[in-house]
Parts: C-alpha cells; sequence; structure tokens
C-alpha cells in the first residue's frame, strides 16, 4: 500500500492560527485516495531518523514560542533536517517555523540561532506588525498559481542573494513589505508566512507536497487521483478575493 510518511516538529508549541489544520488536510487527501498516512512527531529533546519521513512540517508560533524551541532546534534537530532536505524530503515550514530555517532571528538586543539551512535573516524592526490578506503568485515547475492566506508576523525576512522565494507578492506584505518577495523556496523546501491554515484554501499547493514526499520515498512521482475541490477551490477563492480587494 502507498503510504506518506509525515513528521511534524513542535506540534504543540508551534501550533497559532489552526496551522495544525495543514496536517489534518494532508492526511484526508491521503485517505480520500486510498494512500496510508502515518504520523509522528519530534518535540523538545527528542531526536529523529531523517529516512524515516517524506514530509517534515513545522508550523508557526509566537515569539514566546519561538524562543522556547529555538535552541533545542538547533541542537537535536537540525543535522537531521539537513539530511531529509539533501535526500529529497519534502518540508513545509509556517511563519515562525519559517524563520527558524534562517541564520538568526534578531529581536532588538536578543538573538535567537537559526537553523542555518537556508540563507536568509530575520529582524524585527520598529514599526506595526505586518497583518492582513495576502496573495502570492507562486510556480513549483508546473506553471504560475496563485496561493491565498493570512499574515501575522512582526519580523522582516531578508533573502540572501542566491536565494529564491517561494512566490511574489499580488497583495500583501510578503517577507518584510519592501521588496515584493514571499517566502523562500529551496529544493523541497517552501518556507511561507501564510496562515490561515495554509493548505485548505490552497488544494493544489497540497497535492504538490504530497506527490513531492512519494516521489522521495518510491522513486517515481505519481499522478495524484483527482477529487472534487469544489469546496477546496470556493475557499481559495474567497481568501484571494478577501486578499485583493
Amino acid at each position: 500500500m502507498t503510504e506518506l510518511r509525515l513528521l511534524a516538529l513542535y506540534p504543540e508549541q508551534m501550533n497559532i492560527y489552526a496551522d495544525r489544520g495543514n496536517i489534518v488536510f494532508l492526511r484526508r487527501r491521503c485517505e480520500w485516495r486510498g494512500i496510508g498516512f502515518e504520523y509522528a512527531a519530534a518535540g523538545p529533546g527528542e531526536r529523529f531518523e531523517p529516512g524515516s519521513h517524506d514530509l517534515i512540517y513545522l508550523g508557526g508560533g509566537q515569539d514566546r514560542d519561538q524562543r522556547a524551541v529555538a535552541a533545542d532546534m538547533v541542537e537535536t534537530k537540525r543535522e537531521a533536517l539537513g539530511t531529509a532536505l539533501a535526500d529529497g524530503a519534502a518540508v513545509l515550514a509556517v511563519c515562525g517555523g519559517y524563520q527558524l530555517l534562517g541564520h538568526s532571528y534578531q529581536l532588538g538586543e536578543e538573538r535567537l540561532e537559526g537553523l542555518g539551512l537556508v540563507d536568509l535573516e530575520t529582524v524585527r524592526k520598529p514599526g506595526p506588525r505586518l497583518i492582513g490578506n495576502v496573495a502570492i503568485e507562486a510556480d513549483l515547475g508546473s506553471g504560475k498559481r496563485t496561493v491565498a492566506g493570512f499574515e501575522n508576523h512582526g519580523g522582516r525576512t531578508y533573502l540572501g542573494s542566491g536565494e529564491q522565494p517561494f512566490g511574489r507578492v499580488i497583495k500583501g506584505f510578503g517577507n518584510n513589505g519592501e521588496d515584493g518577495l514571499e517566502g523562500v523556496k529551496e529544493g523541497n523546501l517552501i518556507g511561507t508566512y501564510l496562515h490561515g491554515p495554509l493548505l485548505p484554501k490552497n488544494a493544489w499547493l497540497a497535492d504538490h507536497l504530497i506527490a513531492t514526499a512519494l516521489e522521495r520515498r518510491y522513486g517515481t512521482r505519481p499522478d495524484l487521483e483527482p477529487l472534487n475541490d469544489s469546496l477546496e477551490l470556493a475557499a481559495h477563492e474567497s481568501a484571494r478575493a478577501a486578499a485583493l480587494d
């Protein structure tokens, strides 16, 4: 039986704006297609085997949550996560999880060390939080598609010169409200500020992650069975309209 193996990092600490709904949505889309779904979690102090999981998920959290997990993540998970990425695992990191992929998050005089897996820096600057509905244009290899969601972050993220964004902002703030970029895309890793949760409003993105994870495990990219996505498309259009209004 075909099976997707998902690992959630810090699911109790990093779960804001119902981001755990992304995992529920992935499970349902697998189950509707007869694909098995194996869920595992790794919290504080827990290590994991990089070859045992094909999709790794890290949700968002407030600053206090990031402080609570940042050092532990570097100590107990950086090496395994880097190995999994190099071996083709799919990774989705949202907001606080996205920020921790980079070198550091500068909070005034305090510096939270990141995983250093992606060339990006996040800083907290004076000024209002970047909040609101957002729409971006992304291309993951099958043409440009719209991704819609919600953002709420005080940090401003800046990509290194060699990094590619997840998408370009149509409406909203994105990484920093300045350069028109949103998130990061490196190999099979996607980092993004879009909450809401993200995947139920963007079913095609969920299917992209599922196919990528299954390709990593079985060696060939599957043609996923089409689903009746009338509700998902309506949710996407509603989120997109909210951003563009």
